[in-house]
């Protein structure tokens, strides 16, 4: 019996270094992004220079931090929670109040993020649409796509919270210890 709960946290656990890699990766796009911006605002006020490819790198950049840090994010629980009762509770009520969380409405707004997307990234790809601006950045279409990984992210991530808050339920697992969360 207690395989399968084996075989299931360890899904959880490769699901939690899926999103911890990509978010460490992508918490360096920031950097990026300021030294980006410095270069904006330098090159425009001192030297009377702007291209506009540059300036839609740091909303590109900008994109990729939110949407593919998301799953990081809720993986770490850095979400803000509004926790009138939930700090009261103690870990199997915590565990309950997550997996009611992640079933209810983590998991379906995952999928509906990605079903009412979808033809609008379709059709973003089948023109191969690219910046409005003359000398904007290609590639829109790759930057719409992301809206799609991120449901997809997080959609992975709620699958972890389901099975690591039902393994705590069952008493299969002990909670984590020295959680924080972020509170209203």
């Amino acid at each position: 019996m207690a395989q399968p709960q084996t075989a299931w946290l360890a899904l959880a656990d490769k699901i939690d270094r899926l999103n911890e890699w990509i978010g460490r990766g992508v918490a360096w796009l920031t950097l990026l992004m300021v030294l980006i911006t410095f270069a904006v605002v330098v090159l425009r006020y001192v030297f009377s220079l702007g291209w506009i490819a540059m300036q839609e790198s740091v909303t590109y950049l900008h994109t990729l931090v939110f949407m593919l840090g998301a799953a990081y994010t809720l993986k770490r629980d850095g979400h803000v929670r509004v926790d009138i009762f939930y700090r009261g509770f103690g870990p199997k009520g915590q565990a309950a109040v997550d997996l009611f969380g992640a079933v209810f409405l983590l998991l379906p707004v995952s999928v509906f993020i990605a079903w009412i997307s979808l033809d609008y990234v379709f059709a973003s790809w089948k023109i191969l649409e690219d910046s409005r601006e003359t000398a904007g950045l290609p590639g829109v279409f790759l930057l719409k796509t992301v809206i799609l990984l991120m449901a997809a992210l997080l959609f992975l991530q709620g699958i972890a919270q389901v099975i690591r808050s039902a393994s705590v339920l069952s008493g299969a697992q002990p909670p984590a210890h020295g959680e924080t969360h972020g509170t209203v």
